[in-house]
């Protein structure tokens, strides 16, 4: 039985047990800020099981994509080494959300794979948690007593963390062996686990106490590859045909004849594993880089590349491989085959980034590796490598490995800590805020609002609930800040990369005129819109009417900037290739922002024609249409699904008749017309292989082209030329400065001639020193004198100092015969600290300086005594 047939053979026979079969999430958890990603089929239902969302079912099914490379998941170092230890992975599983409970998911599990699946019974193993006698008996039905064990909470128990929803859980184990069985039997490679039932009964308190809960859930969770390789009648993972596919291409590819030997096949395992990995990862969006999931895919990569290179392959290669792996899983995860393009691309990039300083670095480590007096690499190396070479500490461990070599951990995370402290914090988990308790609390009492804003900007409107510092409160007053939310409202709530609405609510109930100035609008759970804002005036009490009005002009300037956020993405895609994939976005009133993923900056000819395409369309004034359908009608139409949205079963699809098609829930004008004018402003780099667009339309576009039309006329002013005369008036002045910066040099090499005759200059340790003040009209002006002396003299360590608009100027300059001796940055820093500053820089050349000139004179004598007394700088 094929893997796709025990994938289809499962969810369609928990569909005939009236489960909802839910499509997998994203490996990146929403609305998760614990999570680097989905590591279990239950993440993507856990508010579910936590009671802070509610769903149209109580019972589900899904086969979820899942990854654990992190955390206590952490299976990245036993890949290829075990029989079924992965990276990526999918997780079939069923749910019950306060529905059924043991009885019936013990019966469940055991039909299907004795019934559906015809596994041999007496191949299957049963364990429970001891104290759960209800799960004993029941298993009893099924099972003979001498097949089933009960384990301790350290393999029978399971819990969300320290607190909240736990329970026993029952394992199914399949034996590969024959003859009697104990207990202690169980956790050798005779026995696999297959699936893992929980049963959620309790809560656990903080104090350890655990309550039951009114309403029992069941979780439970089986791996596809393992249960491939039972069917398939194979001993590993890697023979089922999950992988096989896989591993034959990656060894036609790098011409592998010889699976038999050990080292070859853990290689072949592990970029199979990992190319897996890659594909699945950014199908779903995230992009190598130096921090967070991008890094870990980083990690992943090269440690791909790492072995490639192990089986003497100097080239990218994973590439070329990407279509194998979408071969076999695109009709289960079509995101994979629209991705396909963008996939190998930044794969490609990737490799080629790497392959660019692998020997570089592999060159170091040797050298390092012959140097070193002891087994252990030093942190500090670890942390070049890093650094400079872009090696994971795991790539490094791993090579060091392999020639007996070991890794000072402690010495590489101080140096990795360091580095951290200088730039900002990194990962902040899903990239979204965790949502307050009190919205929690709220939505789990069924507060909801009533979206009217796709078609109104002003509603009547009941107050349902007032916040006020973090609590329910039943009123507030004057000069309070608040949020609030209603039974309805226009007001949109910021999601999607769109702002919320601000605005005002108004109230004349005979009771007292009521003004509150509405700042914001949030919408922290999915039908939860949260208005903030201060109350100018009055008293505002529960289940009051109010008059909600939005800012109709910040509206539709919002409106323009989303609308025409999707006619340059599609625009991008024509200019640039179907490769481009948003990676996040931000529409506000003022402007647009938007992260795409392409792997070079854009030429100015790129950029031009994006805008004038973009304009075009404008220009058309193209109708801008809505459809409400299921997320599949959408995708069948061909709309795009933007990276990082969580999607409902019903999508609202954003037509620009037919040139754009994208799932949206964002406001748009009515027609493109409406945007007026679209002006590029920006275009970066925000990571590697991601790039930033910034631009402006309507009333903001035609401001900032009004003002670059003031700064041409006072420019032509202050110039006294005509606009059209401006450049040639500017490039004829930087002609004349460019003279008179020649003359002002050579009178200034004129006034410091030849230095071997200066009374300053010592011999120290057979090296010329000279630290001394000078007088030049520039910090370049220093630097170069300081690198004039250095040559006159030779084998020479310079040390100069002037003073330059008001401060103290510092430079060093070392020559390279004594670069293994002295170095400038350390001279510059010793230096300057001295007279209050500080300074660094390279061996060979560094500038710093101070404030306090009163100690200047003693600061550069101290430079011959520290260099006398030091045989190394």
């Amino acid at each position: 039985m094929k893997s796709s047939e025990i994938r289809h053979a499962f969810l369609s026979y928990f569909e005939k047990n009236n489960h909802q079969s839910v499509k997998s999430a994203s490996l990146v958890p929403n609305n998760d800020s614990t999570l680097y990603f989905t590591n279990a089929g239950m993440v993507p239902f856990k508010e579910t099981f936590l009671g802070e969302e509610s769903r149209n079912y109580t019972r589900a099914c899904s086969s979820q994509k899942c990854m654990r490379v992190s955390g206590k998941h952490n299976d990245l170092e036993n890949v290829g080494h075990t029989p079924r230890h992965h990276t990526f992975f999918e997780m079939l599983g069923n749910f019950s959300f306060g529905d059924y409970f043991k009885k019936e998911a013990i019966a469940y599990a055991w039909e299907f794979f004795t019934k559906v699946l015809n596994l041999t019974q007496d191949r299957l193993i049963v364990t429970v948690f001891r104290d759960d006698a209800e799960a004993y008996q029941l298993w009893k039905k099924h099972v003979p007593e001498s097949r089933i064990f009960t384990l301790d909470e350290k393999d029978n128990f399971w819990s969300m963390g320290d607190t909240g929803p736990c329970g026993p859980c029952s394992e199914i184990l399949w034996d590969f062996g024959d003859g009697g069985i104990c207990a202690n039997d169980l956790d050798s490679n005779r026995f696999m686990e297959l699936w893992n039932l929980v049963f959620m009964q309790y809560s656990r308190s903080a104090d350890g106490q655990m309550a039951r809960l009114s309403a029992p859930c069941v979780d439970t969770g089986m791996g596809l590859e393992r249960i491939s390789a039972i069917m398939q009648g194979v001993q590993t993972n890697w023979e089922s045909d999950v992988f096989q596919p896989i591993i034959q291409a990656i060894a036609q590819m790098l011409h592998v004849d010889d699976f038999t030997q050990p080292q070859m096949q853990i290689a072949l395992r592990v970029i199979a594993d990992h190319l897996r990995c890659a594909t699945f990862l950014i199908g779903d969006g995230v992009i190598p880089s130096n921090e967070g999931r991008g890094y870990v895919l980083r990690r992943i990569l090269r440690r791909a590349v790492r072995y490639g290179k192990r089986l003497d392959c100097h080239r990218p290669f994973m590439n070329q491989l990407i279509h194998v792996v979408i071969d076999k899983m695109g009709s289960a995860y079509p995101e994979l085959v629209s991705h396909q393009q963008f996939i190998e691309k930044v794969i490609f990039s990737e490799e080629e980034r790497f392959f660019e300083t692998l020997d570089k670095g592999l060159e170091l480590l040797k050298d390092e590796m012959k140097k070193s007096a002891s087994q252990c690499l030093s942190g500090a190396i670890a942390f070049r490598l890093y650094d400079t070479f872009g090696f994971p500490l795991d790539v490094t461990e791993l090579i060091a490995k392999e020639n007996g070599f070991s890794v000072d951990h402690a010495s590489f995370h101080d140096a990795m800590n360091v580095q951290r402290q200088r730039a900002r914090a990194n990962w902040k988990g899903s990239g979204e805020v965790a949502v307050d308790a009190v919205y929690k609390d709220l939505s789990q009492q069924e507060i909801k609002s009533n979206f009217l804003g796709y078609s109104k900007e002003n509603s009547a409107a009941n107050v349902i609930a007032i916040i006020h510092d973090g609590v329910i409160v039943d009123h507030a007053s004057n000069g309070q800040e608040i949020a609030f939310i209603t039974d309805q409202t226009p007001f949109y709530g910021e999601s999607g990369g769109q702002i919320g609405d601000s605005g005002v609510a108004i109230s004349n109930d005979g009771t007292g005129v009521v003004d509150i100035e509405i700042t914001n609008t949030m919408r922290p759970l999915n039908d939860l819109f949260v208005h903030q804002g201060v109350i100018r005036r009055g008293k505002v009490t529960k289940d009051m009417m109010l008059t909600l009005a939005v800012n109709s002009e910040k509206r539709h300037s919002i409106c323009c900037n989303h609308t025409a956020t999707h006619i340059m993405h599609q625009v991008l895609r024509e200019v640039l290739g179907e490769h481009v994939k948003q990676a996040g976005s931000l529409v506000s009133d003022k402007r647009l922002r938007f992260d795409f993923s392409h792997f070079q900056s854009l030429s100015t000819q790129e950029l031009q024609a994006i805008e004038d395409k973009v304009n075009a369309i404008i220009r058309r004034n193209l109708l801008v249409i809505t459809y409400e359908l299921t997320y599949e009608e959408a995708v069948d139409k061909g709309a795009l699904a933007f990276f990082g949205e969580k999607y409902s079963d019903r999508v609202r699809m954003i037509d620009i008749s037919g040139f754009s098609k994208e799932l949206c829930g964002g406001t748009h004008v009515n027609a493109t017309g409406e945007i007026g004018l679209f002006k590029l402003i920006s275009e970066s780099s925000v990571a590697a292989g991601v790039r930033r667009i910034e631009a402006i339309t309507a009333s903001n576009a035609i401001d900032y082209v009004r003002d670059l039309e003031c700064f041409q006329m006072d420019i032509a002013f202050a110039l006294k030329s005509k606009p059209s005369e401006s450049l040639d008036k500017v490039n004829k002045l930087k002609q004349r400065i460019s003279e008179l910066e020649k003359e002002l040099q050579s009178a200034f090499e004129s006034q410091h001639p030849h230095v071997e005759a200066n009374s300053h200059v010592q011999k120290i340790n057979n090296s010329h020193v000279l630290a001394e003040e000078v007088s030049v009209p520039n910090r370049n002006a220093l630097g170069q004198l300081a690198e004039k002396y250095r040559d006159q003299l030779g084998d020479a360590v310079i040390v100069l100092a002037a003073q330059i608009d008001g401060k103290i100027a510092i430079v060093s300059t070392v020559s390279k015969s004594l670069h293994n001796r002295y170095h400038a940055g350390n001279l510059v820093k010793f230096v300057s600290e001295q007279v209050g500053g500080k300074g660094g820089g390279r061996a060979a050349f560094a500038q710093g300086g101070g404030s306090d000139y009163s100690k200047l004179n003693n600061a550069l004598q101290s430079v011959y005594t520290f260099i006398n007394d030091q045989e190394d700088v």
